[in-house]
């Protein structure tokens, strides 16, 4: 197997990686734990399934380490088209990971009220609860900030699989769309009634990330590896 070859189906499986954290923390876990605006029924439920719901900091410390390392090995396979391109996306990646471990501590703060002890014992049970929702959603804001991040990598990371020359054009311009997406999604920092329109509305340019990972996957370098061992590293790094 040619090394270009090889370079990108290991950055496919690093990809595919994050698909095992990332909908569990974001998507299976708020959709059975939280209650909107019922701290009780939150409360409750977190503290019937603390270990699902530690599981999930768990994931989420796992995730950043996977993005990280994700972005390392896209940073190999494309670093020999612009190395400046490619450390302003691994760049993004280790700030957004950044995000995702200071943000397990909101969850990990109000799993702490929920249980209670006896330095909380000057709060009674329904401020505890109100409390620990705030952290709850003081998390969900941190994601919001971070998809800022999650939308900046995918803007370098698309125009280098454009310039590659053995990854499909189509889905350089894909991932920049994608990119741009994921930032209009902050949006819902400032009119949190608007994010679920505005998820959905982005949800076909969302998958540009998975449309990559597939390709690096199952074709790899596309087969087009005449183009790849021609090409030197540009040294102005544009």
């Amino acid at each position: 197997m040619h090394p270009t070859d090889k370079a990108a189906r290991v950055a496919g499986a690093w990809y595919l990686s994050m698909v095992l954290t990332g909908p569990f923390t974001l998507l299976y876990i708020p959709a059975k734990l939280i209650v909107r605006g019922d701290a009780a029924a939150t409360a409750s439920r977190i503290l019937d399934h603390q270990t699902m719901f530690l599981l999930g900091v768990a994931a989420d410390l796992v995730g950043s380490i996977i993005f990280v390392g994700a972005a390392l090995a896209l940073y190999r396979l494309l670093e020999g088209v612009s190395r400046t391109r490619a450390a302003q996306m691994v760049a993004a990646v280790v700030v957004s990971a950044a995000i995702m471990c200071v943000n397990t501590l909101p969850n990990i703060a109000a799993l702490s009220l929920f249980r209670g002890g006896e330095f909380l014992a000057a709060l009674d049970k329904p401020q505890r609860e109100a409390l620990g929702m705030l952290f709850i959603r003081l998390h969900g804001q941190g994601n919001v900030v971070n998809e800022i991040f999650w939308g900046l990598w995918l803007l370098p990371l698309g125009l280098l699989v454009f310039r590659s020359g053995f990854l499909p054009r189509f889905i350089g311009v894909w991932l920049v769309i994608n990119g741009v997406a994921y930032i209009a999604l902050f949006i819902g920092l400032f009119a949190p009634e608007y994010s679920s329109v505005a998820f959905r509305s982005a949800q076909p340019a969302l998958f540009g990330e998975l449309a990559l990972m597939l390709w690096l996957l199952i074709k790899g370098a596309g087969g087009n590896i005449a183009t790849v061992s021609t090409r030197l590293p540009d040294p102005t790094g544009s």
